[in-house]
């Protein structure tokens, strides 16, 4: 039986580790461009939705051929078996803000679940991410974990709660709630493993700790951001029997 001197011990290590990796990750470096999650997804973008309108706002929100505003160079790179995708449309190369939106694939095509305001690296975006560059990764990527400060919400991919998602006493108040909930971007990291896993296989330059997480009004050091009612949502939502993954870049990216 461990003694409470060795569990303290422990508690301590594990709060250090994942102040390593938040250090490295959302709250200082982040992820960076990869190869992401590939197939053949075959449908074509665009099918008539506005990517950043909220649901219900415009027709054609239901039963589209592929994800909107999406080109082949990315959307060949969606699995053939993913039937969640999170799009993130970034308002420019270089800009922080953005739009996260939702789609489910039913029996007649992709349906837009969700639509919310969101932001990105507060530099933009890149297709070859380094450690604080500040900016996002453009690509696709799989979303298999998750976790945070907070209770599970009832998410459906496997929930990590720790109180080592808790962001250092000295970053800025706006940023203490950044990581109440998160869902670990599949950049640089082992799937299947705990969002805190400070593994990076591409090496350490190339950054790490991409997340989608509560926002805080701005820009990001390399993830996505959304409202805490949004985070709730998608946690809820993605599940791991449709093999979920984000389509992430600024619209000119997204597009080509």
């Amino acid at each position: 039986m461990r003694t409470a001197e060795g569990v303290m011990r422990a508690v301590a290590v594990a709060v250090a580790v994942a102040g390593v990796v938040l250090l490295a990750g959302c709250g200082g470096s982040a992820g960076a461009h990869g190869s992401g999650a590939k197939g053949a997804e075959g449908a074509k973008g665009g099918g008539g939705a506005r990517a950043g309108e909220r649901p219900g706002g415009t027709p054609a929100t239901t039963h589209l051929t592929g994800i909107a505003e999406v080109g082949p160079a990315l959307r060949s790179r969606i699995p053939a078996r993913s039937r969640q995708v999170v799009a993130v449309y970034g308002k420019g190369a270089d800009s922080p803000d953005a739009t996260v939106v939702l789609y489910d694939k039913g029996a007649k095509g992709w349906d837009r679940k969700g639509s919310w305001p969101a932001h990105n690296g507060r530099r933009g975006w890149t297709v070859d991410h380094h450690e604080d560059d500040q900016r996002s990764p453009v690509g696709v990527f799989s979303l298999t974990d998750a976790g945070g400060v907070l209770a599970d919400p009832g998410a459906r991919l496997p929930y990590t709660r720790s109180a080592a998602f808790t962001p250092p006493s000295y970053w800025s108040e706006n940023t203490r709630h950044d990581f109440d909930y998160v869902v670990a971007i599949d950049y640089n990291r082992v799937p299947g493993t705990s969002p805190l896993d400070p593994t990076r296989p591409l090496g350490q330059s190339k950054g790490g700790g991409v997340w989608l997480h509560l926002d805080h009004g701005t820009g990001t050091s390399a993830c996505v951001s959304v409202a805490k009612s949004a985070m709730a949502a998608l946690l809820r939502a993605l599940d791991p029997a449709r093999h979920p993954v984000v389509v992430m870049g600024d619209r000119s990216h997204l597009s080509s």
